[in-house]
């Protein structure tokens, strides 16, 4: 018999794993002889068995008198359903308070408007805002990170960026620059963060991003004051409470980004995360414009993706897509089971519905 192992996979226990394998192997042991097996204590097998029971892995004594295990290929593929509807409602979690955290930090500024005391100083217009980042830049010594929200770039500022980006590159500074998935399929972005890569500079890409924000060497940062308006000016951020958060903040983003050559991937219910993040912001009560702009398309765009998406469902209206979006649990919402006469909060299938103007 192999050793009990280290690893936990499928959120296992190495010793409920162990367990759930002799069950596989031997249906026809009890606990004791699966102790005896494993070289366990029989209530560690007991409550091992309890556990696998409560994630539907194995079935309880019945009339039987004997437990049972359930077939891997569909006891598994139900844990790993649920493990991802977790993942998205802690995704759901993460990016409402991202958005929490952009505004509290516009409110903070406008309180403590150019107090040097509170490491916060407003810019006003947007050449002012050029100019601190071009210095911000150029006085970095270690690392320089970003978020480059609104889709594709504009070439005069990739232009005006270029040679400020080199400079940095060529002072050992390290650049991690996250954009949207959107820039993907703009030539110009794409050959732009391309060209940064082959420097040392490193290009991710997500769904959709809080805000623009760029951090110095972990001491500055420059946030829009008002991050659906960035005429209105920015906000230059020392203090280290606030940076400690915004650091926090890119890092989340980081760890769940897509390097720039790596294909997008569909989970098991086949959406791309951009796909997903466009029914969670429709849920969230935003409309097709400002969907749109967090994602970083366009109107028509947001339109034709909802318009797939339906037809994958079979759905006539997008009222009847947001019932089948929450029964099929590809929010997060509930277990993806099959949609039939599901019993379900009526708040995202109105909201989808709705948002369409």
């Amino acid at each position: 018999m192999r050793p009990v192992r280290d690893h936990q996979p499928f959120g296992l226990d190495a010793v409920a794993e162990s367990v759930y394998r002799v069950l596989l192997l031997h249906p026809d042991s009890g606990p004791p002889q699966i102790a005896e097996r494993l070289a366990l204590a029989e209530d560690s097998v007991l409550g091992s068995l309890e556990r696998l029971a409560d994630l539907a892995l194995v079935r309880p004594p019945g009339t039987t008198g004997r437990w049972r295990a359930v077939n891997p290929e569909a006891g598994l593929a139900a844990l790993l359903a649920r493990q991802e509807a977790d993942a998205a409602r802690r995704q759901s979690e993460l990016e409402r308070s991202r958005g929490a955290l952009a505004g509290l930090i516009a409110e903070y500024a406008l309180v403590h408007q150019s107090s040097s005391a509170s490491g916060v100083e407003v810019i006003s217009g947007l050449q002012d805002v050029r100019d601190r980042l071009e210095q911000l830049a150029a006085d970095a010594v270690a690392e320089v990170l970003s978020f480059a929200p609104g889709g594709p770039q504009p070439a005069a500022v990739m232009a005006a960026s270029r040679e400020l980006d080199l400079q940095s590159l060529r002072r050992g500074v390290r650049m991690r620059t996250v954009y949207l998935d959107s820039v993907r399929n703009d030539q110009a972005t794409v050959q732009y963060a391309e060209w940064l890569n082959e420097l040392g500079g490193t290009v991710r890409t997500v769904p959709a991003l809080p805000l623009r924000m760029i951090i110095a060497d972990g001491s500055t940062a420059v946030v829009p004051l008002d991050p659906d308006d960035p005429g209105k000016g920015a906000v230059l951020l020392r203090s280290p409470g606030i940076l400690a958060a915004l650091c926090a903040l890119f890092e989340q983003v980081w760890t769940r980004a897509r390097p720039l050559g790596e294909a997008a991937q569909r989970d098991t219910h086949g959406l791309t995360d951009q796909e997903r993040q466009l029914l969670q912001l429709l849920a969230d009560g935003l409309t097709d414009e400002r969907a749109a702009q967090r994602l970083g398309v366009s109107l028509r765009t947001v339109r034709r993706m909802m318009s797939a998406l339906m037809t994958r469902m079979d759905s006539r209206s997008r009222f009847q897509a947001g019932i089948k979006v929450a029964a099929l649990g590809w929010l997060g919402d509930t277990p993806p089971t099959a949609p039939t006469a599901p019993h379900t909060d009526i708040t995202t299938p109105k909201r989808i519905a709705e948002n369409s103007h």
